[in-house]
């Protein structure tokens, strides 16, 4: 590599990690779901996530408009690129929820968090990425570190039964469809299409269907404490608001493998957070698990951490 050669390269992988980052920062913030949502456990599924993507909607209308901008142009998307968010979003939510009721939330969680290492390996197929085995070495170890966090949550166990089987597919679903989600929004960021602050419109629409579900399926129950009232807040501006803005400036922009990879932290962080606030009984399979995942994450954040 000659030294202008070098010089070129450098902004654009700078900014890729400034990109990753950023994108890093939905992982912390989706590692607060779980004790915020265990506060507002009240309110059934579909009406906080209705709640929550009206505020993910007015988050991100506000961050548009603050720059000058009219957030409802940013409904003028094609056709496909709907699909997808509105799609990705919704669709990720309602079979993850159906997954849950219709299996055992031990083995549905676990199907579900293939989804980063799903990431890791439907990014091979994007133009211009290679999938190194420190990917997808740091995805399976991940992998398993969140299958001891899950296996220690429902009793050290796990149980096949073919009537769980619908369950088990929706969970898969779930998987399939965030991990195609967030690898196509990439693809949309390579060819300009579907900016960022598009997300505010597939919120609004998400939102609308989740109540429609609501209404069909659930009865409304809202918060009778205030921290209560203070968690479906705070889900609406950061797990299930914010998170899904700097997401998708990340896995348009950054180190998607990556990413990826490091997604399997937020089960991980959630977890401690649990415990900390003394929401849930400490381990010694917490630090293994530990160990497992912030270990595989470090090595899938090889590109990233490595100097040239």
């Amino acid at each position: 590599m000659t030294a202008s050669t070098t010089t070129a390269t450098l902004p654009d992988r700078r900014s890729s990690n400034r990109a990753t980052l950023v994108g890093f920062i939905a992982i912390l913030l989706w590692a607060t779901l779980a004790p915020l949502a265990t506060l507002a456990a009240m309110v059934p599924p579909f009406q906080l996530v209705a709640t929550s993507f009206l505020l993910a909607f007015l988050v991100g209308s506000c961050w548009t408009a603050s720059r000058g901008d009219n957030p409802l142009r940013y409904f003028r998307q094609p056709v496909a690129a709907w699909a997808l968010g509105v799609g990705g979003l919704f669709g990720f939510h309602f079979l993850y929820f159906m997954a849950l009721q219709a299996a055992p939330p031990v083995e549905a969680n676990l199907i579900n968090y293939l989804w980063p290492l799903l990431i890791v390996l439907f990014s091979a197929l994007l133009p211009g990425e290679r999938l190194r085995a420190w990917h997808v070495g740091g995805a399976v170890a991940g992998l398993a570190g969140t299958a001891l966090l899950i296996a220690r949550g429902g009793g050290g166990g796990f149980s096949i039964d073919p009537a769980h089987l619908p369950g088990y597919a929706a969970a898969l679903g779930s998987a399939v469809t965030w991990a195609g989600y967030s690898v196509l929004r990439r693809r949309l960021g390579q060819i300009g299409e579907a900016p960022t602050d598009a997300v505010s419109a597939f919120c609004l629409v998400t939102a609308l269907l989740s109540l429609l579900c609501h209404l069909a399926l659930e009865r409304t129950v809202w918060p009778d404490s205030a921290a209560g009232w203070g968690a479906m807040l705070l889900l609406g501006l950061g797990p299930v608001g914010a998170a899904f803005f700097v997401w998708d400036y990340g896995v348009r922009h950054g180190d998607i493998r990556a990413l990826g990879a490091l997604s399997y932290l937020a089960p991980l962080l959630s977890t401690l957070l649990l415990v900390l606030f003394g929401l849930a009984a400490n381990s010694g399979i917490i630090w293994v698990s530990c160990a497992l995942i912030a270990g595989g994450s470090l090595l899938a954040s090889k590109d990233l951490l490595r100097r040239k």
